[in-house]
């Protein structure tokens, strides 16, 4: 009869695959509109969630909020309207070549671009209402000028670059976050866990592009693919 493969696992969400959310310290997202008066850094804390430290704002009315922290950020930082490292500006208040982290995409939704520690993107440039950003990816990306960013470097960079140096270490970073680990490909697994597995020659066997009507067991490989094979 077989049984369901690790990706209908995952795509029904049991806890096995859900991150557990107690860990979680809350939304690092950039405070709303609304909120006036000036923040101050009180804390800055690891957490399991996300790849850069997260700095706690304490405003003159008590109320808290978190953000991801800039290269620099230190306890006790008073963020004000400059534009300085670690402040929050709209675009249009922010000089052209400046590096940004934490972008909104409208204004007021937090920030959903570039969050990743060491990242940053480049103010390209503002004109007519828009500002073109320079993303990590070198990509190109144009949004209102009325939307508000971080500036200056995500810290946390370099993460990446330490070894893991045993095992160990990966499994118990992976398991805080639920990440499926160890990853194992499909064409050596048995028939019954994978639509690649059996044989012995190492192979899939088949052709590996699926519809996308697909059912959720057959849903593996390149899904509604427009097109295979090499680029002539």
């Amino acid at each position: 009869m077989g049984k369901n493969i690790p990706s209908q696992r995952r795509g029904k969400g049991s806890v096995a695959y859900r991150v557990p959310s107690h860990r979680s310290l809350g939304d690092a997202t950039l405070f709303p509109l609304a909120q006036a008066g000036k923040a101050t850094i009180t804390d800055i804390v690891h957490s399991p969630f996300h790849s850069a430290p997260i700095a706690k704002l304490t405003f003159e009315d008590s109320k808290k909020y978190l953000v991801p922290a800039a290269e620099g950020s230190h306890v006790g930082q008073v963020l004000s309207d400059e534009p300085e490292n670690g402040n929050v500006l709209r675009i249009e208040n922010i000089p052209e070549g400046s590096m940004i982290f934490n972008i909104e995409l409208s204004p007021g939704d937090g920030g959903k671009l570039v969050r990743s520690g060491g990242t940053y993107a480049r103010l390209v440039s503002k004109e007519a209402g828009k500002a073109v950003l320079r993303l990590p990816s070198g990509q190109f990306k144009t949004i209102p000028i009325t939307c508000r960013a971080i500036i200056g470097v995500a810290a946390g960079g370099g993460k990446q670059e330490k070894p893991w140096v045993k095992a160990g270490k990966k499994f118990h970073a992976m398991r805080v976050k639920n990440r499926l680990w160890p990853r194992v490909k499909g064409n050596v697994k048995n028939p019954v866990d994978h639509p690649f597995g059996g044989g012995k020659k190492g192979k899939v066997g088949r052709p590996i592009t699926v519809s996308r009507n697909a059912p959720s067991g057959a849903k593996v490989g390149y899904i509604a693919a427009r097109r295979t094979g090499r680029r002539r």
